[in-house]
């Protein structure tokens, strides 16, 4: 039983944990297997092959391992690098600069590259530090697509462009939390050496499963990285994948059965629709925040994000307040702003398993919060601007054509 009983639903908007669909919360609905049997090994090896899917890879191999996005970082990290090694990383938020703590911790030697919350991460100095390199001691280029505190999307096929420009042969190792089955990426087309994921996010699973998928010169990387590593070692998975049995340890039966199904349903719908839903999603969220008088966070269109706004509110309001409110009064979940934002955004996530009429539910929420905040907004503004634009863009659902 809850403990904190609210009637109807909880209507989830933080940017992960996201919604579970139904079909997905159903295959999750059973008992423990042996995961040496035939049956667990059979669906594993489907799953390998499908997850390199929404990475849009054909050479990658991945990895599910039981963990969260941290430690997809702690294993992009230590298979492919050693202590003392030179990691340019870019710090725009909360999520990279947790990262580039964890880099640290780990001794490596990272040239961080900070820009002002909400902006991108800064391509210039890469290109400049790329550049004066001359001699390759730059190891890996750590960056995040989807900085999830302050609602940025960074381009990474210009990354692969400098990288590429300046022939330079470090690492590109991509955060992909917050953007992978939900924003367009393209492991092959850019270059991509290592991708993680985690499954609370655009999979729209419980938190467990750390998803990352390494490109054949990452693989190669391992074989000279001299980082200690063991629960995270790419090396006992590939020896256990030779072996057809695929898990070096026990991995969560339900999981598994859930992945499969949340795959199911993303493929069904379409990748590439998946992402479109999300850009429309994205729009309408935006239009709804103009429409209120707000300001984004982000503060160029060029690094809007279609899975998290971050919302500015005036300097007399607490945004915690919002958050506070919404989850007492309207049982709506809102992200609250996180280190040097706390307290001045409140965060709107549209990713996973969300449709547009759930969206405009969201909104219409955040009207009356606004108001109970003291902010004058004019109640169905948002609303009636994101409905707009959604009315003109919501395309038939094809199984229903």
């Amino acid at each position: 039983m809850d403990n904190f009983y609210a009637p109807g639903k909880n209507h989830l908007f933080v940017p992960g944990p996201v919604n579970i669909p139904e079909p997905v919360i159903r295959a999750m609905n059973r008992n423990n297997e042996d995961y040496r049997s035939p049956a667990i090994p059979a669906m594993t090896k489907t799953l390998l092959e499908d997850v390199k899917k929404i990475f849009k890879t054909t050479t990658g191999t991945p990895f599910m391992i039981p963990t969260t996005g941290t430690g997809a970082w702690e294993s992009a990290l230590t298979n492919t690098l050693s202590p003392g090694d030179r990691i340019v990383s870019f710090l725009i938020g909360q999520f990279s600069l947790l990262w580039i703590d964890q880099q640290q911790r780990l001794k490596f030697n990272v040239d961080v590259v900070e820009s002002e919350w909400g902006q991108g991460a800064n391509l210039d100095v890469l290109a400049e530090k790329l550049a004066a390199d001359r001699t390759h001691t730059i190891k890996a280029i750590c960056i995040v697509h989807n900085e999830t505190a302050t609602g940025v999307t960074n381009n990474l096929a210009t990354v692969r462009k400098l990288l590429d420009h300046y022939g330079h042969p470090a690492l590109l190792l991509v955060d992909g939390v917050s953007s992978i089955c939900a924003l367009d990426f393209r492991m092959d087309e850019w270059g991509v050496d290592v991708a993680l994921t985690g499954s609370q996010k655009a999979l729209s699973l419980p938190t467990g499963i750390g998803i990352v998928c390494a490109s054949p010169k990452a693989l190669e990387a391992t074989k000279t990285a001299k980082s200690v590593r063991v629960f995270f070692d790419w090396n006992d998975y590939l020896k256990f994948y030779k072996l057809g049995t695929f898990w070096p340890y026990t991995p969560s039966i339900q999981l598994l059965y859930g992945l499969r199904a949340a795959l199911d349903l993303i493929f069904e719908e379409g990748l590439d629709n998946v992402i479109e839903r999300h850009s429309r999603l994205g729009k309408a969220t935006r239009l709804a925040v103009e429409a209120w008088g707000l300001k984004n966070c982000t503060q160029k269109e060029e690094w809007f994000s279609d899975t998290v706004t971050a919302v500015l509110v005036p300097p007399y309001i607490d945004s915690s307040e919002i958050v506070k409110r919404a989850w007492k009064r309207y049982n709506l979940s809102l992200g609250l702003g996180l280190n040097k934002v706390a307290g001045k955004v409140f965060r709107i996530g549209h990713l996973g398993n969300l449709n547009e009429l759930q969206l405009l539910g969201c909104l219409a929420g955040v009207e009356m919060i606004l108001k109970d905040v003291g902010y004058p907004v004019k109640l169905g503004s948002g609303v009636a601007a994101a409905s707009a634009y959604l009315q003109n863009n919501i395309p038939m659902i094809p199984s229903r054509i």
